[in-house]
């Protein structure tokens, strides 16, 4: 069968194409192809800036408009050199030194790859299609769902909730607190990230120049690849490697990604949980289906579907982090077929995120459930009682509400007054003790 959405192995490239195909232009193999010839003629015109050679304007023109107009017919093209070579980054010389031919500059053809091996290719190229992804794409989107979130708290700030540890009501919250404290997460983490660098590997066969030094062993070749690395592909440059990047600043990248997986997956679980608590409820599109079999349903999809999607995103991130910092000696071949699937998590936390965000953007607040749990767990305002009574020194006040609560259901307003009455305290006392109820025994926090 002919590939397409229906006969697609993977369901990144099938089912949910649509969601993601402004990945291709990232992690396909087309898009490995453009970067690589990006990093071939950048250094091309880095060698000529640096006076290696003298490259007429014409020529320096006609390369440029190689790289700027690069297109899936020029991919195909080095796709049958390769089938020559049976090697991708020597196609992608044979390719261009072809177009110096086409446009007079053959006299310049091996200055093309010069002193390079193929991962100094791969290992600036990668890099670089991963922080155009990591900009363009991933951060952008994950601040608009962290937006969302900031959005939906502030609509919600002043929402009183019961609050539910290991399971049991606890002392109330507030719902906008409650996202809030993902807003923060996710914020935390993004700086985080900000800190790791973009690295690169550029540095002859075996990471000292062998090749660039014997040629010219006058030149700084360790201060030119600096300024390549980090002046012109905006990255920065390892200085000590074998014939490959170590691999560490990606794999914390990818350690940092599963980080916010996880909070995004703590959130996705919250909120399927409110939602079967009836807190909240979804709106509804006409002809759609929740069940096949239950008419009623409107299941919680769009966050199960997400934490779905970051759980295998995570697996992915998990043996990408695990693996590619290993490497036998100078060099072994397992980081090459490995690294080609770096998109593969991407394009599901892009599915994730997207779903994260419809989930959200369909939600209804039952604020008269929310308070109706609230009113049926006065046992919950024990803790604000016994506090006040610490306060004012009264005996074994813990205990006392112990005695009173723990276990006992039938906890209602009426019982927590009577306690009230019966304590041996002053009027005042009792009528500030009195005035605390679930629904305004939510504490501070800072505003928002």
């Amino acid at each position: 069968m002919e590939l397409n959405q229906l006969t697609a192995i993977s369901a990144i490239d099938g089912r949910y194409r649509k969601q993601v195909q402004q990945l291709d232009e990232y992690f396909s193999e087309y898009a490995l192809i453009k970067y690589r010839v990006w990093v071939e003629i950048e250094y091309f015109f880095f060698l000529a800036d640096q006076k290696f050679f003298r490259l007429p304007a014409k020529v320096r023109n006609a390369m440029k408009k190689v790289a700027d107009e690069f297109s899936l017919t020029d991919a195909q093209q080095i796709k049958q050199i390769e089938a020559t070579t049976n090697h991708d980054v020597k196609a992608v010389e044979y390719f261009l030194k072809e177009q110096l031919d086409k446009c007079g500059g053959a006299d310049y053809k091996e200055w093309i790859h010069f002193g390079l091996t193929s991962q100094d290719v791969n290992n600036t190229a990668i890099p670089l299609s991963w922080k155009h992804c990591i900009e363009y794409e991933y951060l952008p989107a994950l601040l608009n769902l962290q937006g969302k979130l900031h959005q939906l708290a502030g609509d919600w700030k002043k929402v009183s909730m019961l609050a539910r540890t290991h399971g049991q009501p606890a002392s109330p919250t507030r719902l906008g607190k409650e996202l809030m404290v993902f807003v923060e997460r996710i914020e935390s983490q993004v700086q985080a990230f900000g800190y790791i660098p973009f690295s690169a590997k550029f540095g002859g066969a075996t990471g000292n120049f062998n090749a660039h030094h014997i040629a010219f062993p006058k030149k700084n070749w360790v201060q030119l690849a600096n300024k390549f690395v980090e002046g012109v592909l905006g990255l920065q440059r390892q200085q000590f490697t074998t014939q490959i990047e170590h691999y560490d600043s990606l794999a914390a990248h990818f350690d940092a990604l599963k980080r916010i997986n996880n909070i995004l997956i703590d959130l996705c679980r919250d909120i399927w949980t409110y939602i079967s608590m009836d807190y909240f409820k979804q709106q509804t599109k006409k002809g759609e289906v929740g069940s096949s079999a239950m008419p009623h349903k409107v299941n919680p999809i769009d966050f199960e579907n997400a934490e779905g999607n970051l759980g295998v995103a995570n697996a992915l991130l998990e043996h990408l982090s695990a693996k590619l910092p290993i490497s036998r000696l100078q060099r072994d071949l397992t980081d090459s077929t490995v690294l080609r699937n770096v998109g593969v998590p991407m394009a599901h936390m892009a599915i994730a995120m997207k779903s994260l965000e419809k989930g959200l953007g369909k939600l209804l607040l039952n604020e008269a459930k929310i308070k109706e749990d609230l009113e049926n767990n006065w046992a919950v305002v024990a803790e604000a009682i016994q506090t006040i009574l610490r306060r004012e020194n009264y005996p074994n006040p813990y205990e006392a509400l112990k005695e009173l609560t723990r276990g006992n259901h039938a906890i209602d307003k009426k019982s927590i007054h009577q306690f009230i009455d019966g304590l041996k305290v002053s009027a005042a006392l009792k009528k500030e003790l009195k005035a605390i109820t679930p629904h305004n025994y939510t504490g501070v926090h800072p505003d928002f």
